[in-house]
């Protein structure tokens, strides 16, 4: 009888994981779908690229296409981050030289962001400096996350 219960806690026990894997897996093709906006088609197409079976990758793609639209609204009003910014600032400062470096120049942006929590109407100011190629980065990063935002719209 112990072995008997030992092989049904270890039966469980491996259901249990596969489910776990089943829903991982679901929860990431679903965002990632909606992240790259994927037509149902393609996800079905991709799906089989990874060597899932047809019959599962025609039930995503169906279920993408019956939910898919509703899932993405979904992620669109879901704030996922506690904080919301509230308003942004910025000024400029020019370092123009010292004592070693007299002809040293040395520009710099600094960001000013009012963050708002959702429990709370305190707005905290957070501060960013940064330098010419920092700024770039930082705005080549803007720049793909708008372009991913519309993509959603």
């Amino acid at each position: 009888p112990n072995n008997v219960c030992f092989i049904k806690i270890i039966q469980m026990h491996l259901e249990l994981i596969d489910f776990k894997c089943v829903f991982h897996f679901a929860f990431v093709i679903s965002h990632q779908a909606a992240y790259y906006n994927v037509k149902p088609t393609a996800l079905q197409q991709q799906l089989e690229n990874i060597h899932l079976n047809q019959e599962k990758a025609e039930a995503f793609s169906q279920a993408w296409t019956n939910m898919g639209q509703d899932f993405i609204e979904k992620l669109r009003q879901n704030t996922f981050a506690p904080k919301r910014l509230e308003k942004i600032g910025w000024c400029f400062n020019l370092e123009m030289g010292q004592s070693l470096q007299a002809k040293m120049k040395s520009p710099h942006a600094v960001l000013e962001l009012g963050i708002n929590s959702e429990d709370s109407e305190n707005t905290e100011n957070i501060f960013v400096e940064f330098n010419h190629g920092e700024l770039l980065d930082f705005y080549n990063k803007l720049e793909t996350i708008q372009a991913q935002l519309d993509s959603l719209t």
